[in-house]
């Protein structure tokens, strides 16, 4: 299954200099033109890090592993359209392609995760990710829940303060 991924699980692994993991984690990502500008903007207001994810992203990088991606076609353009006003483009627009491609959508924004549940997409994020990481030895328990406690130092509004809590 394909995977099309927000700004904030971006970001998240990328302001702890983690965002390595994805790729360990993803042989490939998608993300939407609309995303990409969050990107771009980020850079701009001076978040350096956003520089790492900008270089992994073809066709900026020959070698970048996150494919750029736009909406097309009449249903994407509809399902954007109708989106809850308090989504940014981002977010609406990796929903749309998400729901009509059938496609896995990463975010950890609660007002974007619950209008994609309403879509019946399949969603997953940052919390998502670490455990997957665990599951597949690419790292301890500990070491994910201290980049989980990095992420909430950093700004990420967890869930959950332990991984183990998950399960």
């Amino acid at each position: 299954m394909s995977i099309i991924v927000n700004t904030t699980v971006l970001s998240n692994f990328a302001s702890i200099g983690q965002f390595v993991l994805l790729r360990r984690l993803f042989d490939q990502l998608y993300v939407s033109v609309e995303v990409f500008e969050e990107i771009e903007a980020g850079l701009e207001e001076g978040y350096g890090f956003y520089g790492e994810v900008k270089s992994a992203i073809r066709p900026f990088s020959a070698a970048g592993w996150i494919e750029l991606t736009a909406m097309s076609g009449e249903i994407e353009l509809k399902l954007f359209g109708s989106a809850p006003s308090k989504l940014h483009g981002g977010e609406a627009s990796s929903i749309a392609i998400a729901k009509a491609r059938g496609w896995l959508f990463l975010s950890d924004d609660l007002a974007a995760r619950t209008y994609a549940a309403s879509l019946d997409i399949e969603i997953s994020g940052t919390l998502g990710c670490l455990a997957l990481a665990v599951e597949r030895k690419l790292a301890p328990l500990e070491q994910a829940n201290h980049w989980l406690r990095q992420m909430a130092e950093a700004g990420y509004h967890s869930p959950v303060a332990d991984l183990s809590e998950l399960s």
